[in-house]
């Protein structure tokens, strides 16, 4: 069984979340992409956050595509960290070939992320573009410190023995969580 996993704060879900699980279920013959609601990001902050079970709930209802799970799986096993929520899930299912899914965006403040090193010795990693972030992203510490594991996308990808990552090729979807809830947020008279 080939997993992704695309975790996030999905506050709220959106057509980009949506574009990089399809994006990485074709280019990379992965079986399912289970979305890794995140109870609370620690980069971000809680105060427009929406409650954990709004967001879940909401990215439930979104997903229509049965090869996408949402999940409360980081609820359920305590976790907060990305690191930590990767190794309890290969302890949990070690039949499993899981690949972590992000964006440009996201590798490119990856040095932030606690370990953020052992992620890419636990799993296969793969990056879908984003606007305005895939040059930064080539040209990242991150891209920089595991370029020697940088392989195209496969079908193959998720047998790969970590470290190795690769970037999903297609266009840049620009939907933004950010700019959906400054569009949504009343104006002040």
């Amino acid at each position: 069984m080939r997993i992704g996993l695309l975790g996030g704060s999905f506050n709220p879900p959106h057509r980009g979340h949506l574009y990089a699980s399809e994006l990485a279920l074709r280019q990379l013959a992965l079986d399912s992409v289970w979305w890794l609601v995140s109870p609370q990001n620690p980069l971000k902050s809680s105060r427009s956050m929406a409650n954990f079970d709004e967001r879940l709930h909401t990215a439930e209802r979104f997903v229509r595509n049965r090869r996408i799970r949402v999940s409360d799986l980081e609820d359920q096993l305590g976790t907060r960290f990305t690191v930590d929520t990767l190794q309890a899930l290969i302890r949990r299912f070690p039949e499993v070939r899981f690949v972590w899914l992000m964006g440009t965006d996201n590798l490119v403040q990856l040095p932030r992320w606690r370990r953020w090193q052992t992620i890419f010795r636990l799993v296969p990693i793969a990056v879908a573009g984003r606007p305005g972030s895939t040059a930064a992203a080539r040209n990242s510490p991150a891209a920089h410190r595991f370029a020697f594991a940088w392989r195209p996308p496969s079908r193959r990808f998720a047998e790969l023995p970590p470290p190795a990552w690769t970037m999903l090729e297609g266009r840049r979807d620009p939907t933004s969580a950010t700019a959906i809830r400054s569009a949504s947020r009343p104006v002040d008279s």
